[in-house]
């Protein structure tokens, strides 16, 4: 397999989800939007868009376009100016959006998420459900996470990951990454003799690859975020581009630019996608034996009578880590039950517990429906 077999994946899109960067849209400095990088990068997706291919455009900058109004510096580190930051910035991001597309006769819709709105089934059916409805209309998506509201527990931490789960919602056929680093790097970019790594199948042969950084000042990804990104998109058989902003018309054409990361099987289910990436675990539920046997070989839901220890505070519905024996993770679920209710039921059965306690208590500690093995 070669890298310019796969970026037909690219090319050939009809649903396409584009991220990109705090620090593809704004000045050198961070002092606010460079409406000229944002133009640029909008005449290009338009053109996509008018040769009739679908768009979705996951876009950070909302709190870096805040910087400048709030009379700040710099990004702000403390959550609470950060949602003050967003509030003021989105609109502002919004609206220059509005004004790129709209020279071109496009129009555009903002759609703001939090994690639970990809976690939590009602919450991402209606996510799933608006952007498809959008898209019908020829509408362009932007979708950034909801900054002024996310708390630190609740938040995806940068927008790579909510992209990559964004691709996954809308049915994407390719993810582009768009960011100030045109590829994937063996070593620092900067290093002499560092070499781009043109193609990545499958995860595999990024073991001599040394993947740092923390972003720029202002956004909050680096290339760990990215990799994590391509590799979340992979496991739901979404081909996943990285490039730097400037070279998004070549790598829309096919251009040998950036690093393609390839997808080897089919897609997960969404459920299990969501779990396994988009969750944030409040706790850990010990299993015996015999319930890490029935979880993992025979696919079964666990049950109170398989709990041995229960660690953390977690309410009905939030996830959890299922940890074997010895401490080691082997799965995460929605639980039924919340961490104060679940002790006293810890190793006996849901027959005994229904009736002793009633009927409410026939239920699974975790269905297997709510449930990932990682």
């Amino acid at each position: 397999m070669t890298a310019a077999n796969r970026r037909r994946d690219v090319v050939d899109a009809s649903r396409l989800v584009v991220k990109v960067g705090s620090s593809s849209l704004t000045d050198p400095h961070g002092g606010g939007l460079d409406e000229e990088r944002l133009v640029a990068l909008v005449d290009v997706l338009a053109r996509r868009r008018l040769a009739g291919g679908s768009v979705v455009l996951v876009s950070s900058g909302a709190i870096a376009a805040g910087i400048a109004p709030l009379g700040l510096t710099k990004r702000p580190w403390d959550l609470a100016t950060q949602q003050a930051a967003a509030s003021v910035g989105q609109g502002a991001l919004v609206a220059a959006y509005q004004r790129a597309f709209g020279a071109h006769g496009l129009t555009v819709g903002q759609v703001l998420l939090t994690a639970d709105d990809v976690t939590r089934r009602s919450h991402y059916t209606n996510a799933k459900r608006t952007i498809d409805r959008l898209l019908e209309l020829g509408i362009v998506p932007i979708v950034n996470e909801n900054d002024t509201v996310a708390t630190q527990e609740i938040r995806f931490g940068d927008n790579d990951r909510l992209a990559a789960l964004v691709a996954h919602i809308a049915h994407a056929d390719a993810l582009v990454l768009l960011t100030d680093v045109d590829a994937l790097y063996d070593g620092p970019p900067s290093q002499p003799g560092a070499q781009r790594v043109p193609l990545v199948v499958g995860g595999l042969g990024l073991d001599h690859v040394r993947i740092g950084g923390t972003g720029s000042s202002v956004g909050s990804g680096g290339m760990v975020t990215k990799v994590e990104a391509a590799s979340i998109a992979n496991s739901a058989g979404i081909t996943t581009l990285l490039t730097s902003a400037p070279q998004a018309g070549e790598a829309l054409e096919g251009k040998d630019v950036g690093t393609l990361f390839v997808p080897t099987g089919s897609r997960r289910a969404s459920r299990k996608l969501w779990l396994a990436h988009a969750t944030t675990p409040r706790g850990r539920l010990m299993l015996d034996a015999g319930a890490v046997h029935a979880v993992v070989e025979r696919r079964k839901s666990l049950l109170p009578a398989g709990v041995t220890e229960v660690v953390g505070a977690f309410g009905d519905g939030d996830a959890v880590e299922l940890c074997g024996p010895d401490g080691t993770v082997i799965g995460r679920g929605l639980v039924n039950y919340s961490s104060t209710e679940l002790p006293d039921l810890l190793g006996r059965t849901t027959h005994d517990l229904a009736r002793e306690l009633g009927p409410g208590y026939e239920r699974e500690v975790v269905h297997r429906d709510d449930l990932v093995i990682l």
